[in-house]
């Protein structure tokens, strides 16, 4: 069975980016190689800073949204709540 997650990367620009996938390691590889999403293009370095598993698909769906729907101060604010560390080179 396919673990979901919804994860936020830390763009060079400062920016954050929330997505979701079913295979972080592959997900984050394919940002970091330009093969990912077009926002995420010539935004290097990316860096992983919350990550969120979910029990399924439409799950993360309904959490990468409401993610998205929050502001940034919001997403800060989740981000530091976060209780465990990502690996950086996963």
């Amino acid at each position: 069975m396919k673990q979901w997650c919804v994860y936020i990367l830390r763009c060079g620009d400062g920016t954050l980016y929330t997505g979701m996938t079913d295979d972080f390691p592959r997900r984050l590889e394919q940002h970091r190689a330009g093969r990912g999403a077009k926002y995420t293009r010539g935004r290097a370095p990316l860096e992983p800073v919350y990550r969120e598993d979910c029990a399924d698909k439409p799950e993360a769906l309904k959490r990468e949204y409401a993610i998205k729907r929050l502001t940034r101060a919001e997403k800060l604010a989740l981000i530091a709540q976060n209780h465990y560390t990502i690996p950086a080179d996963p």
